[in-house]
């Protein structure tokens, strides 16, 4: 089985709750954000770093997700009836995706700076890594409040602290088939993965916009004037 990540799951099957009313008519991932959907941004960058094999899973307004990939390589997971979460969402969709460790991408941020893929990949150690997270300085991070983990001098991650999770990882896969529910955060991976000392954190260098609600859609885009990247 191969440890280098070659394939990356894109959540975009969520509610969009914080983002109503815009979600109730689309779902989050294809609100456009200084013109391009936020989805086909991170595609973008997905794309720069070398990852060639792409899959989306879809629930809320499915069809709107289908149709918008219904033209390009990017697969889809349909999940239904019921949605089935970060955890549950990759597990159906393995045999999409492939074996060995993946990349995750959750589809409400704006990124500047470094190419967090490729941030990823050169960080990236099987040997002592079973999930590698993109962090986020507080001092780098807009629409957000609040920090998810911690740092150790190996790079380990423990819980609590100001580092902000950015939303993109490289996570292995195997201990999925361990879960027994259908529906399941990745936090229950994570948790194991910190307990055995190989979950790791890697900084992102740049800016990172969380468009979680309606009113950072603004932020986003002047953060991206900013930058030059509009």
């Amino acid at each position: 089985m191969h440890d280098k990540p070659r394939a990356m799951m894109l959540f975009a099957a969520g509610f969009g709750s914080r983002m109503r009313p815009l979600t109730d008519s689309t779902p989050k991932p294809l609100i456009p954000v200084g013109g391009a959907p936020m989805i086909d941004r991170v595609i973008a960058l997905a794309r720069q770093a070398g990852i060639g094999r792409l899959v989306a899973n879809a629930h809320y307004h499915a069809d709107q997700i289908q149709r918008h990939f219904s033209q390009s390589d990017v697969q889809v997971s349909l999940e239904t009836p019921e949605i089935l979460e970060t955890g549950g969402g990759l597990r159906a969709a393995l045999p999409l995706l492939g074996p060995g460790p993946v990349f995750t991408a959750n589809c409400d941020a704006i990124w500047t700076g470094d190419n967090p893929f490729k941030t990823l990949l050169s960080a990236w150690n099987p040997d002592k890594m079973d999930a590698l997270l993109l962090l986020i300085d507080p001092q780098d991070a807009l629409g957000h409040e609040g920090g998810d983990f911690d740092l150790d001098a190996a790079g380990r991650i423990r819980r609590g602290g100001s580092a902000i999770y950015s939303g993109v990882q490289i996570i292995r896969t195997e201990a999925l088939s361990d879960i027994p529910q259908s529906a399941f955060s990745l936090n229950l991976l994570w948790d194991q993965y910190i307990s055995k000392g190989r979950a790791f954190g890697a900084m992102h260098r740049g800016k990172w916009c969380d468009v979680g609600r309606p009113e950072a859609i603004a932020l986003a885009e002047g953060m991206l004037q900013e930058a030059g990247h509009v």
